[in-house]
């Protein structure tokens, strides 16, 4: 699996994250913080958010202060959907209901175990239920 991280700043959230993915074997691309010391979090969204709708990146993961500017900036990005997710079931909802491709989480309120967690929710998860309300959603794009 190819997954874009990105995120404004680095800490235990994102260095928990980052290896974790790793030892899970998947190509990790890296943006904004973890790159190049980057923190323009709109612009880092944006980026990530990018590499997944072109498809270089199967799924992405961003991170900022509260996970919300940056997710924001991601769901800018036609063919985004980025899901803020405080805890497994939530993300484990985003992925089966929504078909979020864009991981976000919060580095003030997010424990790197509990990151993890929601994590390997945010991965196990297929999407099933209501495509025509997912076609629905996709059409607000334009």
């Amino acid at each position: 699996m190819r997954v874009a991280v990105g995120a404004d700043d680095t800490g235990p959230l994102t260095a928990t994250i980052v290896a974790d993915l790793h030892e899970r074997a998947c190509e990790v691309e890296l943006y904004g913080a973890l790159a190049d010391g980057s923190a323009a979090w709109a612009s880092i969204g944006r980026a990530v958010g990018e590499a997944v709708a072109a498809g270089r990146a199967d799924i992405g993961i961003v991170c900022c202060w509260t996970g919300t500017g940056i997710s924001i900036a991601a769901n800018k990005v036609p063919g985004v959907r980025a899901a803020l997710c405080a805890d497994a079931v939530t993300a484990q909802g985003a992925r089966r209901w929504n078909d979020a491709n864009v991981l976000a989480l919060s580095m003030r309120a997010t424990s790197p175990a509990v990151g993890l967690e929601i994590l390997a929710a945010f991965l196990a998860t297929g999407v099933t239920g209501d495509d025509a309300e997912r076609a629905e959603i996709a059409a607000l794009e334009g």
